[in-house]
């Protein structure tokens, strides 16, 4: 595959047509972001060991070393010096290009670069070195035939001065030498910032020497094999093996390896909530009426994760204060980010310290007590000389002056009511840019939460929307990618999170606006990919697999087969054996009368590119048929297609917080003897089964009679476990054309359970009739 990738990508090079100007449909460039300006010249520039790079100063000798050090891959390193105006490669100042700005320009003879800074001669050599073949990022070049780049003219510069990327260290420990990979390949796609959380609930990442404790104790939690929402709260004296933290030194590092790579560390010191792990080491910060222990979170904590700092101690506010002195003299950032989110009031409202503080300061509202503790802060802060950043809740109540918002819930709409009080902001939507999310066919992706954000929705995502007041504009930095750690095990599973989805990020976050061409992404990530694989990074191939609609139609079944992408072609198999590239080639909608197996799978010429989607359609006497509901996911309950244990996964009709019910219409009188439903269960998400399922019978679809009752213990629908299972009526002597089921809900969490207080879902795939 990565091969092909290579082929590809030098096949549309050596198509390049000759160009001036801002790029029209049917001209390509296989670099990402896609530069503002570019033209295609003829011929190559070809890299060999009399290659010579001519710099200005020790800076650019730098960036300029690291970029040479490629070619010894091809067993030779091009020459560089300071001051030699005759070289191949030449580094040239010109202070009238903005800062992060650059002009390359390739000949057969000669490569000319100039920019205003270091960063701007950076992310030329960096689309320079997306121009090289892959082998550069690792072995196997060829002097001969690889060491040549394109004949083009290139003038770019970003639309953001904000291009960032967060990940999440807190969840998932990420080692230091896998961080320093990512830092890699966020900066070979021009990402300039990067927001480490390195404070929440299920660790404490930073070495504060003045609080030992704080990665003694806040940095380890208990082994738990659960999914993340699914584990249950440590117990006093349990193990603690899980877990690790950044000494100062090895942050200094990890700050000088990203500042070489023109990115910037932004630490995220979170507060006044995630913060179990640091009152686990100092439990006297919390408010005095918690009476549970405290200890570092495995999962999402229930109603553990309700204990906050007390906001009427004055000795958390010291406390924060020398975390921050710590903070601010380690990250040169002009930034500190102090969170504010998720922060529960439910402590407070009991503490008599926080009540007293409410008093003292005359503050009426609860949410105003989160300001006080937010500005009072933000002031501590910005009197180390820097700016204060948090999350969108801040907005809440009163806002830190100054305080830059990040836009996440949702599409991030609450960072405008930052803006409207001439607040800047950043995006970074949770229903687009969080990469926790699945990025593909739910069916083939590891397990995480909610919906979907695609590479597809990642890449059409714009900013700027056309309801915004136009002064928002002026206010935004610039647009975010949040990669949540919750269900990751290992560093591949965050870099599979991450890829390819952070090639989008980098387009939008750089590119120019009203640019969009989803095809030619895809052609030019083609190209780039292979560099990010050749780094060693785990890329998801999600963006090959199929997505499936199955829907009911006059007792038959319509399935409709798509793929993001539309440079593939889908073969299909209908006999349940695996499809290649002879089967049938998918144009329209199927038609299935009866027990049918699809197999089908993306193509690109003989090469299968995708996982083999798998629809086992089996009939009974409800599959096809009409049913009667008010939930607009009704269909799924008679499509054949038995979801996933992801019950997100579109094949799952979903009631929140409410009874259910729904009627099945055979279409005449029909005689059942058994009738099953398909429920699930997943613990963590509150997902659970009824109280009771009753079914009823009607001919006239007026008047139903009962034919049977299920009923469900507590033990039983709050059983810690993530599972499908079927609800069954059997035995059944009775003709009637309507059948009615009507599910209670439980009603909200026990005490004790993983979600404790939270309301219900309730979840129904199939409706099998016999």
């Amino acid at each position: 595959m990565k091969m092909r990738c290579i082929l590809i990508a030098f096949n549309f090079l050596f198509c390049f047509s000759i160009y001036a100007g801002v790029p029209e449909k049917g001209d390509f460039l296989p670099v990402v972001p896609c530069p503002a300006e570019y033209s295609a010249g003829e011929g190559y520039f070809i890299f060999g060991p009399e290659t010579t790079f001519g710099i200005e100063n020790e800076s650019q000798l730098r960036m300029v070393s690291d970029f040479v050090s490629l070619f010894r891959a091809a067993g030779f390193v091009p020459g560089v010096k300071i001051g030699d105006d005759r070289a191949d490669v030449r580094m040239v100042t010109n202070v009238s290009l903005p800062d992060e700005s650059y002009h390359l320009a390739v000949t057969t003879k000669k490569i000319r670069i100039e920019a205003s800074s270091d960063a701007g001669f950076f992310y030329a050599l960096q689309s320079l070195r997306q121009l090289l073949p892959p082998a550069v990022e690792g072995d196997g070049l060829d002097m001969a035939m690889d060491c040549r780049v394109p004949a083009v003219t290139i003038s770019d510069r970003p639309r953001f001065g904000y291009r960032g990327l967060m990940v999440d260290v807190s969840r998932f420990f990420m080692p230091k030498q896998n961080l320093l990979r990512i830092i890699d390949a966020a900066s070979f796609l021009k990402i300039n910032k990067l927001h480490l959380h390195l404070v929440d609930d299920n660790g404490w990442r930073l070495e504060i020497k003045r609080y030992p404790r704080l990665t003694q104790v806040g940095a380890w939690r208990v082994k738990r094999d659960e999914p993340f929402p699914n584990r249950r709260n440590p117990e006093r004296g349990e193990p603690v093996p899980v877990g690790g933290y950044y000494t100062q030194e090895d942050m200094k590092e990890i700050i000088r390896y990203a500042a070489s790579r023109q990115i910037e560390i932004i630490p995220e010191i979170e507060m006044p909530a995630h913060t179990n792990s640091s009152l686990a080491a100092y439990p006297e910060l919390a408010c005095p009426v918690v009476d549970r222990f405290i200890g570092v979170l495995p999962g999402g904590g229930g109603k553990n994760a309700e204990i906050v700092y007390c906001a009427g101690n004055d000795s958390v506010f010291a406390f924060l204060e020398g975390v921050i002195d710590e903070v601010a003299e380690l990250f040169p950032s002009r930034y500190i980010h102090l969170g504010g989110d998720e922060a529960s009031k439910v402590n407070w409202a009991k503490c008599p310290k926080c009540q007293a503080r409410m008093k003292a300061e005359h503050i009426e509202h609860i949410e105003e007590l989160q300001s006080y503790f937010m500005t009072r802060m933000s002031s501590y802060v910005k009197s180390k000389g820097k700016e204060v950043m948090g999350w969108d809740e801040l907005t809440n109540s009163t806002l830190p002056e100054g305080a830059i918002i990040y836009g996440w819930q949702g599409l991030g709409k609450a960072a405008l009511k930052a803006a409207e009080q001439g607040h800047r902001f950043v995006m970074t939507p949770a229903r687009i840019l969080y990469l926790i999310r699945y990025q593909g066919p739910q069916w083939f992706e590891p397990l995480t939460y909610f919906g979907n954000n695609t590479l597809k929705d990642v890449y059409m995502y714009e900013p700027v929307q056309k309801e915004w007041n136009p002064a928002y504009e002026n206010l935004l930095l610039g647009v975010q990618a949040s990669m949540w750690t919750e269900f990751c095990s290992k560093p591949e599973d965050v870099e599979y999170q991450l890829f390819p989805r952070l090639l989008a990020l980098s387009d939008i976050a750089w590119g120019q606006k009203n640019r969009k061409d989803w095809p030619d992404f895809l052609k030019r990530i083609d190209g780039v990919l292979p560099h990010i694989e050749k780094m060693g990074i785990t890329c998801a191939r999600s963006m090959y697999n199929i997505d499936h609609t199955v829907t009911p139609m006059k007792n038959r079944l319509s399935v409709e087969l798509s793929c993001i992408r539309p440079d593939v072609e889908i073969r299909y198999t209908t006999d349940g054996t695996e499809p290649d590239a002879s089967s049938l080639l998918y144009t329209a909608p199927l038609t299935v009368e009866g027990t049918t197996c699809i197999k089908a799978s993306t193509f690109a010429g003989s090469e299968k590119m995708g996982q083999t989607l798998s629809l086992d359609m089996s009939w009974n006497k409800a599959t096809g048929k009409k049913v009667l509901t008010s939930n607009e996911k009704g269909y799924v309950l008679t499509n054949g297609i038995r979801g996933s244990l992801r019950h997100t996964d579109f094949e799952w009709a979903g009631w929140y917080d409410q009874d259910a019910s729904f009627v099945l219409d055979l279409g005449k009188k029909t005689s059942v003897s058994k009738v099953r439903l398909g429920c699930i269960t997943n613990s963590g998400m509150a997902v659970h089964k009824p109280v009771s399922i009753r079914l009823s019978v009607s001919n006239n679809g007026k008047k139903f009679v009962p034919a049977g009752e299920i009923v469900y213990a507590p033990e039983d629908i709050f059983r810690n476990r993530t599972a499908v299972e079927d609800a069954v009526f059997e035995g059944l002597d009775v003709n009637a054309r309507y059948l009615k089921l009507e599910m209670k809900n439980p009603g909200v969490c026990p005490a004790g359970d993983v979600r404790e207080g939270q309301k219900v879902w309730m979840y129904f795939d199939e409706l099998m009739v016999e």
